[in-house]
Order: structure tokens, then sequence, then C-alpha cells
């Protein structure tokens, strides 16, 4: 029976034959694909995500654990867990991606800090996955086999499979020395919803148990939209702050905590790399490609910034033609 048949005979159930309307919603990087029902002047969305690629049950989960740190995310209306379909509340239809101006930024960034500062102070030992050596070595290796192997179509040689392992262990003693707490995994405009309370908060099925500055990353150094770096700093600071007092387990040097942030993000972003050339060359979705400029930009300017990262970047110029620059070198 077609997902389509399955969706329509569980909706009926419940609203009744003809008592409602599915339109698309919205799709994600996944397999999971998100509707709207309307229902007289109701609306609820439905998560159709199929068993044999999606398991809903995490989600479920960390929708548990978000709402009882007093996050906005959506409450779950009915379930049919074998068949793949969640009903939720529905958050609307403004992303922070479209909402997001110069003039409203440091409030609905303030209200997304806020939020992500009660989640991580709801964190335990043991009740989400380890964002561990071998999940973040995974994902790193994403680079080499989909973005460099795949999308550019180059052979990496042994001196620089060799740079790039060496870059990978650097970033990645940063990413476990430093403190763990919740971490959303996908903390940036697109999950982000403006609402009331604000944000809500959307697709943290993935979430884990891992270093402390991942979620910051993702919100300020977001994949599909780009802000000036005294931006960003100034926003850093202010979570950083406000994390210090709620008691987290921030470095009390701020230089250092940007230091954290940055390795973190050079991690995240060679991720994203790979994850983005996957979606295009496995997935057919080119949509990604676009965004592939910002995410290089980022990666190159904390590589310009360390010295430890000097030998990546002057695998990134090979890699795409580029001449180095002054100021680095092996």
């Amino acid at each position: 029976m077609s997902r389509s048949l399955l969706l329509d005979r569980w909706l009926t159930a419940r609203f009744g034959a003809g008592n409602f309307v599915v339109t698309p919603a919205s799709e994600d990087a996944s397999f999971r694909r998100y509707f709207r029902v309307t229902s007289g002047r109701q609306t609820a969305i439905v998560m159709d995500a199929p068993p044999e690629h999606e398991d809903c049950r995490p989600f479920l989960k960390v929708a548990r654990l978000f709402g009882a740190a007093g996050v906005h995310v959506p409450a779950v209306l009915a379930e049919d867990l074998a068949n793949g379909f969640l009903l939720l509340s529905d958050l609307g239809s403004r992303t922070y991606l479209h909402a997001l101006d110069a003039t409203n930024a440091t409030a609905l960034y303030s209200d997304a800090t806020a939020a992500l500062v009660r989640i991580q102070c709801a964190s335990r030992v043991g009740v989400l996955p380890p964002y561990d050596r071998e999940l973040l070595l995974r994902e790193l290796r994403l680079f080499p086999d989909w973005y460099v192997a795949r999308h550019l179509g180059v052979t990496l040689t042994p001196a620089q499979n060799e740079v790039l392992a060496l870059a990978f262990e650097q970033v990645l003693a940063n990413n476990l020395a430093q403190p763990s707490v919740f971490v959303h995994r996908d903390y940036h405009s697109r999950n982000l919803m403006v609402t009331d309370p604000n944000p809500g908060i959307l697709d943290f099925q993935d979430a884990v148990y891992g270093p402390i500055t991942y979620d910051l990353v993702s919100l300020f150094k977001d994949a599909y939209i780009r802000w000036e770096e005294e931006r960003i700093l100034d926003w850093t600071i202010r979570y950083w702050e406000q994390a210090r007092k709620a008691h987290l387990p921030v470095n009390s040097d701020f230089s250092a905590f940007y230091r954290d942030f940055e390795f973190m993000g050079v991690q995240r972003h060679i991720k994203v790399l790979g994850i983005f050339a996957r979606l295009f060359h496995r997935d057919g979705k080119s949509g990604y490609l676009k965004d592939l400029p910002l995410v290089k930009a980022y990666l190159r300017q904390a590589c310009e910034r360390y010295f430890a990262l000097h030998p990546l970047l002057a695998l990134l110029d090979e890699l795409e033609k580029r001449q180095p620059e002054a100021g680095y070198s092996f």
C-alpha cells in the first residue's frame, strides 16, 4: 500500500472522511516529509517518516526532554510508529531564515540563545547518545568521501591524506576536550520558527550529548544566512555571559571559549560540505549547492586564524586550485 493511502486512512480514522485537507508543508535533508492538515479552523502537522529509513522514537524522546526543559517544541497529538506517522501541533510557517533581517536579528537570536541555555541546563549524562570520537570522525569523513572524491573528482595523494588526517586529529582533540551538554545538532534558521513563545524548535530527533559550542556554531555560523563577524562575536559574547550566569561549564576565558567555538565550526563545516555534496550526488537534491560557498568561507576564515590549521588551509587551496595567500605555509 502506498504511503499516501496509508496516511489518508490514518487521518480519516482521526478526523472523519472528507473532513480534512492535506497540503505539503516542508521537506528536509532526510527521508522525512511534512504535511499540513487542515480540518475546519484547526491545523496540525504530519511527519511522514518511512520506518525502513527513519525511526520516530528519538523524536518523541527528545521532544519530551526539550519540552521538560521549558522550550517550545511541537506537541505530539497522535502517533502511529508502525507506519511512521506523527501528528504534531502546528508551529506555523515563518522560519527564522525567512524572518531574520538586520533590524530584528539581535532580538530573534536573543530568544534562540535563551532557549539554547535552557536546553543545555537540562543536560544529563547517559540520556542521549554520546557525540563521541567515532561519530565526530564519521562526520568528518564525509568530506573526503563525498566532497573531495565525488564532488570535486579529486583523488588525494598520500601527502594530502596525511595533512587531512592530522587536521582531523587536531580538531577532534579540541572538540572532545570541551564540556558536554545536550546538543540539538541542527540548531539553525531553518529549524527555528517565529512563534509565541519564541522560538519554536524543530528537527531535533538527532540530538546527542556532546560539545557545548556545537549548537552555537550552528546558530551563528549558519549555512543558510551570512552575518558580519562583528555581529557573530557580539552574539557569542552574549551567549557566553548568559551561560556563565546559568552555571554552564563554559571556559571562564572568553578568548579560549571562542577558540573552541571556531574549532567546533571547523568540524561542522567540513561535515556540512560532505553532506551537501552527498545530498546532490546521492539524493538528487541540488538546492544545497548554492550554500557551499558560505560554508567554505566559514571554514577558510577559521583556518586562516589559527596556525595549527594552516596546512588544512593550504590543502583547501590545492583542492580549489586557488593561489595560496601570504602568511601561512606548511
